[in-house]
């Protein structure tokens, strides 16, 4: 049995136990596009936009482990948008500073926290030893016009000191919604700063897009240079015969399409992100204790997967779209 088969780490510190890892899609692939094509054209801004729960925050993470990768200078900022009721030009200074790594972003006056968001971006971009600085903000439809004019507040002070704010605005529908009422309001000095270019963000939509995202677990080794895929540290016997989980990526897909109808689902079936990771994560567990050469999971235990991974109930409780976190 596979258990007994020494692993390189203990199984408990796996980022598939841990949840501490990220898989491409072609969406991401195509947000990554984005990024380096604002960055090559010198486009200070973009937006992508799409339902929720498909996958946009953990798209965020990846891009800015690929920037870090093939940008090591260039540095990064995850922002989360907050749900305010008043939308005060304190907290949203404190939610950046926050987001910059600064000790007490509560502290201070609006003036002095303006200011120091400014220095400490600028430290930062001195360190890394470029002037090119990248926010990401997550679930943007949450600003309001003020909101948006002190961000290219940021960027304009920013740039009187010689370093490049390049803004993507990641959030919901209503984004391209904000946009397309600032452009009739004539507010076209904050869409051409920060909402020049838009993606609309997806799901995995077909067969191809579930075989690009298996073989990611199949591909990928932990530890990094190791001979151990995600898919071999869970059936190595199974994998070492042959066995890829790129090869149940149609079997995969069907069992989603049978579920999304079965329920009466409305749409074509688009899968998010987070369903689609907890219904490979079944199949690996569940599969490690039944490893052996030859092994391939049954059509059952992918059903049993898609049944378990969220996808119809979350459905069902939010409607057409999906609402709540990216």
């Amino acid at each position: 049995m596979s258990l007994q088969i020494p692993r390189p780490i203990d199984p408990s510190l796996h980022p598939l136990a841990t949840g501490n890892y990220r898989i491409a899609t072609p969406a991401i692939e195509a947000f990554y596009e984005l990024v380096v094509r604002c960055l090559r054209y010198r486009i200070m801004g973009a937006l992508i936009y799409g339902p929720s729960r498909i996958g946009k925050t953990r798209a965020i993470e990846y891009v800015r482990l690929l920037l870090a990768r093939d940008h090591p200078r260039m540095t990064t900022y995850h922002a989360q948008c907050e749900h305010k009721p008043r939308h005060a030009e304190g907290p949203f200074f404190a939610n950046l500073l926050e987001a910059v790594g600064d000790p007490d972003p509560n502290g201070g006056s609006n003036p002095s926290k303006r200011m120091r968001l400014s220095l400490r971006i600028r430290e930062a971009a001195a360190r890394a030893g470029s002037s090119t600085v990248l926010l990401f903000c997550d679930e943007a439809q949450r600003f309001d016009d003020n909101e948006y004019e002190w961000l290219r507040d940021v960027h304009d002070a920013l740039d009187r000191q010689q370093i490049k704010l390049f803004t993507f605005l990641v959030g919901q529908q209503e984004l391209l919604a904000q946009k397309n009422a600032m452009q009739l309001a004539g507010k076209t000095q904050i869409v051409a700063r920060l909402m020049v270019e838009e993606l609309a963000f997806y799901g995995i939509r077909n067969a191809g897009d579930v075989a690009i995202c298996l073989h990611g677990y199949d591909q990928t080794a932990y530890p990094e240079g190791s001979l151990w895929s995600f898919t071999r540290f869970y059936i190595p016997q199974a994998f070492d015969a042959g066995y890829r989980l790129a090869t149940d990526a149609d079997v995969l897909w069907q069992t989603f399409e049978a579920a999304h109808h079965k329920a009466s689902l409305p749409g074509r079936l688009e899968i998010p992100m987070e369903s689609f990771v907890r219904a490979v994560e079944i199949v690996l567990k569940d599969s490690e204790l039944r490893d052996q050469p030859g092994y391939c999971p049954e059509s059952a235990l992918w059903e049993h997967a898609v049944r378990h991974s969220g996808y119809v109930q979350s459905r069902h409780a939010t409607g057409r779209v999906l609402v709540s976190a990216g």
